[in-house]
């Protein structure tokens, strides 16, 4: 069985005794524990409270019987307990809170924190765990995560694993890959950056299945798919073939008699009985907000420490976290067991599907590579029938609607959401033909040309000019297990200044009934979503000499993007609600779904989003796009990586504009030179603050964030 988070004898111990002493009529969270205060060092008016909430699940009430196996996770009184870790950031003073509490989902479990922006209105932040496999902190030694964010641990859940009522276990198959390795070491299963959460059932290779593959299509389609003997590999814990470390805990690891091949893939079938019951993370997450929101204390006379001061709330998640809070509201659990509405906002980030967590072997930390769900069922908002793949009229505010429950949304996203993560079904659906209409409760907002979650540089003007030195600073890694560098540098173009608006626009339609700017992305109607080729799209066409070594005059092409596959999981997979249990592993491909993408303009920057000063005033052509490089020189990987040539995971790229026309003459380059565009230095600025005005007056802009990007502007080398 594999370790849970804080398993100490100490903790394990306070868990039984506090399990003993919980009430078992109730079926929420019972009791919380502080563990840390400690002053938020960056904002002396604010501190943060850690601590551990512990919660019980009536198995048959209708709210929690849609979790997958959780009849079999119940005690002997036939409730089902977790307990999760959880991080308030609030004011000193708590009477200055403003009575707005964002409850952010964490990433993977990392510690999050409410921004400046949030601090300076006096909201209050809450971030609690839901995920409950292993990938939240299976090293971490302490019982729950520090107040103060700044040393190790991460939120984590305790979740049980399903068993059958006479103790039996629960046996099924699961997978796991190893790609872009070389040598003789062990190698573990990784999905993401984190192990793959179940054990196997017997470490007897002849037991499980294991191949090689020379090539994968972006499609799924596979080149030379080779089996290995059972005879040739081990399940280890370490070490090498010859010399293995015994297989013990996780990470499941693999050693090969000849040791990997760095142009390979393998992949391996096997059995496992540890399965997490991991749709209970919807429920705790549901139960921590609700009583964070409305508790006064708990059953043991623990004060709320937030009691009285919360009015109104939003639930936040970026990227995987953001599908975590599409999932959840599609299932019901922005209600909670005493029927009353969670959340009065929902803002899922840079995510345009559904998380993978509520069936059995789920693998919540999968970035959609092949093989990983999150595709299935409807992605889209109202209910929409789903003709492709079908399926029944449905949506992600089905069981809200009819609850009335509902929550007002946003959602923002950038290209690279469009193009690595298969952003677009939820706007065309799956037969990608029609415009699926928005509620009148969901503002979207489309953040053209940028990467995933835009730049985390603080001055986008400095990254910019890293590109043209070529700085190795911006170098653009694609995200994904192993998959390797960008030919392209690193796009430079931010969210932060968007999200710093929509964070003001979002709070004032909660809390005032003041109505957010309209939605604003590409549609088939106005004719900005075409086919995902470089025709279609009118891409330009940009020589070799004006780019970089690896460059493709031919992206985008047919099979370059990442598409929605209709994947078979089985008879038993409830593909509407992405539940049940996967019984074909690995699944076959049943069809491709069509894609669509933004037209581009004649730079090839995209059209149909919000204002946004960096691409008002363009330096180069921005991409939410990226090729994988093949090359073998440094600082890149010394063997061709498996993906060589595909699209680059989640990064973005920039081709910057030349410097002058003669440059952009002599290279052969259709896009206008800096110095056609803005004449000189002042000129550029005056443009900068042209877009920078335009994107206040949308409301898309800060006053304060627009003075910024202008002195950004004028502290650059642009035309100098």
């Amino acid at each position: 069985m594999p370790p849970f988070p804080g398993n100490s004898p100490r903790f394990l111990a306070t868990i039984a005794l506090a399990l003993l002493l919980v009430p078992l009529a109730e079926a929420r969270v019972t009791k919380i524990i502080i563990d840390d205060t400690a002053p938020l060092a960056a904002n002396p008016r604010y501190k943060q409270i850690a601590g551990r909430a512990f919660g019980v699940l009536d198995p048959n009430h209708p709210l929690n019987a849609i979790i997958q196996d959780i009849n079999l996770g119940r005690d002997p009184d036939g409730m089902v307990r977790y307990v999760a870790s959880f991080v308030l950031t609030v004011p000193t003073d708590l009477s200055t809170a403003s009575g707005m509490m964002w409850h952010d989902v964490p990433n993977r479990g990392t510690p999050i924190n409410i921004g400046t922006v949030e601090q300076g209105f006096g909201d209050i932040g809450l971030a609690s765990a839901w995920q409950g496999d292993n990938a939240a902190a299976s090293a971490t030694t302490g019982t729950a995560i520090r107040a103060t964010q700044t040393v190790g641990g991460r939120h984590w859940l305790q979740v049980p694993i399903a068993k059958y009522s006479d103790g039996s276990p629960v046996s099924g198959l699961v997978f796991g890959r190893i790609v872009n390795q070389t040598g003789t070491a062990a190698q573990p299963l990784m999905v993401m950056t984190n192990p793959v959460p179940y054990l196997p059932a017997t470490n007897d290779p002849a037991q499980a299945y294991l191949v090689s593959r020379d090539h994968e299509t972006m499609e799924g389609v596979v080149s030379n798919e080779t089996y290995i003997p059972p005879t040739d590999w081990k399940f280890c814990g370490g070490g090498t073939f010859a010399n293995p470390t015994p297989l013990t805990a996780l990470p499941v690891q693999i050693c090969l008699r000849n040791g990997f091949d760095p142009t390979k893939l393998y992949q391996v079938v096997y059995l496992s009985s540890t399965p997490y019951i991991l749709g209970v993370g919807f429920a705790a997450w549901r139960d921590v907000g609700s009583f964070f929101k409305h508790a006064v204390a708990d059953d043991f006379g623990t004060p709320n420490p937030i009691a009285g001061a919360v009015k109104w709330s939003i639930a936040r998640g970026q990227s995987q976290s953001g599908n975590y809070l599409r999932a959840s509201l599609h299932l019901g659990f922005n209600q909670d067991e005493a029927r009353g509405q969670v959340h009065d906002g929902l803002w899922p980030i840079i995510a345009g599907r559904r998380v993978a967590l509520n069936f059995r072997w789920a693998q919540p930390d999968g970035v959609l590579e092949l093989y990983q769900a999150g595709s299935e069922g409807p992605q889209w908002w109202v209910d929409y029938p789903d003709t492709v793949r079908g399926l029944p009229a449905n949506g992600i505010l089905h069981r809200c609607t009819a609850t009335k429950t509902c929550p007002k949304v946003f959602e923002h996203f950038g290209s690279a959401e469009v193009w690595d993560l298969k952003m677009t079904t939820e706007w065309v659906g799956t037969s990608a033909d029609t415009d699926i209409p928005l509620p009148p409760n969901v503002r979207r907002y489309y953040i053209a040309s940028t990467t995933h979650g835009g730049t985390s540089y603080t001055n986008p003007v400095t990254m910019f000019n890293n590109s043209l030195s070529g700085s190795t600073t911006n170098v653009s890694s694609c995200s994904g297990l192993n998959y390797g560098t960008g030919v392209l540098p690193a796009n430079p173009v931010p969210h932060s200044d968007t999200v710093n608006a929509l964070i003001v626009r979002f709070r004032d339609w909660i809390m005032n009934g003041t109505l957010p700017p309209p939605s604003r992305y590409p549609t088939l109607a106005d004719g900005n979503l075409v086919d995902p080729v470089k025709a279609a799209m009118g891409f330009p066409t940009i020589p070799v000499s004006a780019v970089a070594p690896g460059w493709r005059t031919t992206v985008p092409e047919a099979g370059f993007i990442n598409p929605v596959l209709d994947y078979d999981w089985g008879p038993a997979f409830n593909p509407a609600d992405a539940s049940g249990v996967p019984d074909l592993i690995v699944p076959p491909i049943k069809q491709v779904i069509k894609m669509v993408v933004p037209r581009v303009d004649a730079d090839g920057n995209e059209v149909g989003g919000v204002p946004v000063v960096l691409t008002g005033a363009p330096l180069g052509t921005y991409l939410g796009w990226n090729i994988v490089d093949s090359r073998t020189s440094p600082p890149l990987t010394s063997y061709r990586p498996f993906h060589g040539g595909q699209v680059c995971g989640y990064s973005g790229g920039m081709i910057p504009f030349a410097q002058t026309k003669a440059q952009r003459l002599a290279n052969n380059d259709p896009r206008l030179s800096l110095e056609e565009r803005y004449t000189d230095h002042a000129g550029y600025v005056a443009a900068v603050a042209e877009a920078a005005i335009d994107a206040v007056s949308q409301g898309f802009l800060l006053p304060a964030d627009a003075d910024k990007l202008i002195a950004a502007a004028y502290a650059s080398n642009v035309l100098k």
